[in-house]
């Protein structure tokens, strides 16, 4: 998949671009039915909800799941970031974001790369999120809400939250918010939300400035994000363990365009359980000479 000019320009002005109905119903139902299994594993990289059982994040899922190892590797997640960033791409982190009906809590105001910096020294912002929705995103259900613009203003200060939820999060306080929105067009667009049918995909800058509030509606919300990196700015440091940051920089081979499907053979290493070496951390900096 390649973008247009008009794409890549619109891509650098709104930081993000939005798909809606971009994968049939047949190749979004061949995700949502692996989902179940996914969330029902008592293991590390099922992250819950505060006081709850519902699953926030599942990390890692391309390495346990036939389904979500093949989207690691279809051409419309990875074709459109290794165009805009004219490099191949690795696998930095793969999560499914899990807002379930009524328990899903927010994800406070934070650009992914200021999480990506501070814990896992990655150099520069050349990485950034592709994401699918798994279910239909309407104004109820917690849809995801982006600042247009926000990324031009680079890496913004942020503080390490390890409280408002069950997972720590590098967020941007509510003054510069404020700015962000004024100058974005304030009440009139300074704040938006893709919304759609499950199976819309959305691609956004990892400097975009985005959030998203509770679900307090009786729909699931649950979505796929794809963070992928120039191989050149692999991230420097294990500070977070191998399922939520990866440590392995190879380049991605895309699959063909039918891959969710048909059966395309895929590599599961971690199907049996998590290996120790994906809990282990570390804070010595990579010898990038080698990595």
């Amino acid at each position: 998949m390649k973008l247009t000019p008009e794409q890549r320009a619109q891509f650098e002005r709104d930081g993000y671009l939005f798909f809606p109905g971009h994968f049939s119903p047949e190749e979004t139902k061949t995700l949502t039915d692996a989902v179940p299994d996914l969330y029902s594993k008592r293991e590390a990289f099922n992250v819950r909800e505060k006081g709850s059982d519902a699953v926030r994040t599942n990390f890692a899922a391309h390495l346990i799941s036939e389904p979500f190892a093949r989207l690691a590797r279809h051409p419309c997640m990875v074709g459109p970031v290794m165009d805009l960033f004219e490099e191949e791409v690795y696998m930095h982190q793969f999560k499914i974001n899990g807002k379930m009906a009524f328990e899903g809590q927010v994800w406070q105001w934070h650009q992914d790369y200021g999480t990506w910096l501070n814990d896992d020294l990655m150099p520069t912002e050349r990485a950034m999120n592709v994401a699918i929705f798994l279910d239909d995103v309407n104004e109820h259900n917690g849809p995801l809400m982006f600042i247009p613009g926000s990324h031009r203003k680079g890496v913004v200060d942020a503080k390490h939250d390890l409280t408002t939820t069950s997972y720590p999060l590098w967020t941007v306080d509510n003054d510069l918010i404020a700015q962000l929105v004024d100058r974005a067009g304030g009440k009139e667009g300074g704040i938006v939300s893709p919304k759609g049918p499950a199976g819309s995909m959305i691609l956004f800058h990892s400097c975009l400035v985005h959030a998203s509030g509770s679900n307090l509606s009786p729909f699931n919300r649950v979505a796929v994000y794809l963070s992928l990196c120039a191989v050149s700015n692999h991230i420097r440091r294990h500070k977070r363990p191998e399922y939520i940051a990866h440590r392995d920089f190879t380049p991605i081979e895309m699959l063909p365009d039918d891959c969710l499907l048909k059966p395309y053979p895929v590599d599961l290493p971690w199907k049996n359980g998590l290996p120790e070496s994906a809990l282990q951390t570390s804070l010595e900096v990579l010898d990038t000479a080698e990595a």
